[in-house]
């Protein structure tokens, strides 16, 4: 079919590659944004002229002359506004507020003693006034409010399953956008964390943005975030990823889900309950002390949930054929116990040809993947991403 559209939409298009192109690529003059779009040099100035008068664009100094006079240069005006993110886990709240390039101006956390939706939502509207609060005075203000929970989201923000939370068709982004009168996105936690790790955590070895990679979030449960020719894959009604699910034993464990053998009871912190080894407490933060000073049961259930995520990892990676994966999330802190034996079993077990060039690494933003890619969520939708299907 043809794809056609009345010269606001065109505009808002245009205006939407040039915000980004500025975004993501700046320092850049007026000519160098031109080239890179394809568009005309007035239009480009035009639309310039807006963004700086929006304050989302600025000028700075000076840049290199090829014969005329220096072009003055564009940048993004990162303080522009501010967006606040929020995970929710089974057993806490975090939150970050950031400027409009994902940097974090505060932080908090809080212990949550029951997921019970009145509880849980009140747990959130005061850490997101908390936020706002400390959020800097700024043209645009707080631009939106983003939060990854550990289920299934609709395109509503209903929370339609949450097994770990024990929720069922659980409205979120209507009560928060009443109280806050801010947009609201909510996504799956590992589909923020993805999205998180691929804007805000490639490293500088890393030469181009991956357009194949899978992140999976480790912590109460499992989740992965699956990114596909560069852009999120949730499948066709939305709700891909849901990879702590996936059975790697068909007679094993009872899962909350309702099925049996499911990846999270042997590979997340539910692992804690269901281990052979006398662990002297059930908190990762505990554990980790504890395997520090030399505790030998600490050390081998970190050791074997390495090598479960290893086990499922190979799975994954069978199948989708990732250039990277990353592990992230609360349990990633066990790196320097988890890493060895999770290693060794993805070498053991991917086929030849996708392991070639596979990298499998832990998250270079620790546990503030889902974070900050929720916060990069309400960014995005504030700033004016048109997407059209043809």
């Amino acid at each position: 079919m043809n794809v056609t559209g009345d010269q606001a939409l065109v505009k808002k298009l245009n205006r939407s590659i040039v915000l980004d192109t500025i975004r993501f690529h700046a320092p850049l003059s007026r000519a160098q944004v031109s080239a890179r779009t394809g568009l005309n040099k007035a239009t480009v100035s035009n639309l310039v002229s807006e963004l700086m008068a929006d304050q989302l664009v600025r000028e700075t100094g000076p840049g290199e002359s090829s014969g005329g006079r220096k072009p003055l240069m564009l940048l993004f005006n990162r303080g522009a506004g501010y967006a606040i993110g929020i995970e929710l886990s089974v057993s806490y709240v975090k939150g970050v507020l950031t400027d409009l390039e994902g940097h974090i101006v505060e932080e908090r956390n809080a212990a949550l003693e029951a997921t019970e939706v009145t509880f849980v939502l009140d747990t959130m509207r005061g850490m997101i006034a908390q936020l706002i609060q400390a959020a800097p005075s700024s043209p645009h203000g707080i631009v939106g409010i983003g939060i990854g929970v550990p289920g299934m989201v609709d395109a509503e923000g209903t929370v339609l399953f949450a097994p770990n939370l024990g929720w069922d068709n659980t409205a979120l982004r209507q009560p928060l956008e009443r109280e806050f009168g801010l947009p609201v996105t909510v996504d799956n936690e590992a589909n923020a964390g993805a999205l998180g790790e691929l804007h805000y955590g490639m490293t500088g070895d890393e030469q181009h943005a991956p357009r194949h990679l899978v992140y999976i979030s480790v912590g109460s449960g499992i989740g992965s975030g699956i990114i596909m020719d560069g852009k999120p894959y949730k499948g066709a009604w939305g709700y891909a990823g849901e990879t702590g699910h996936m059975s790697i034993d068909w007679d094993g464990l009872h899962c909350s889900c309702g099925s049996r053998g499911c990846w999270e009871l042997y590979a997340s912190e539910r692992a804690y309950d269901h281990t052979a080894y006398d662990l002297p407490s059930s908190s990762t933060m505990r554990l980790l002390e504890l395997v520090r000073q030399g505790n030998e049961a600490a050390r081998r259930v970190y050791e074997d949930i390495g090598t479960y995520l290893g086990i499922g990892i190979t799975n994954i990676v069978n199948s989708f054929n990732p250039e990277l994966v990353i592990i992230g999330g609360h349990l990633s802190e066990a790196r320097p116990w988890l890493e060895p034996s999770l290693q060794s079993k993805v070498a053991e077990r991917t086929l030849p040809y996708h392991r070639r060039e596979l990298n499998v690494r832990f998250s270079q933003l620790g546990s503030r993947s889902t974070v900050l890619g929720s916060a990069y969520s309400a960014i995005s939708a504030y700033l004016g991403h048109v997407r059209v299907s043809v």
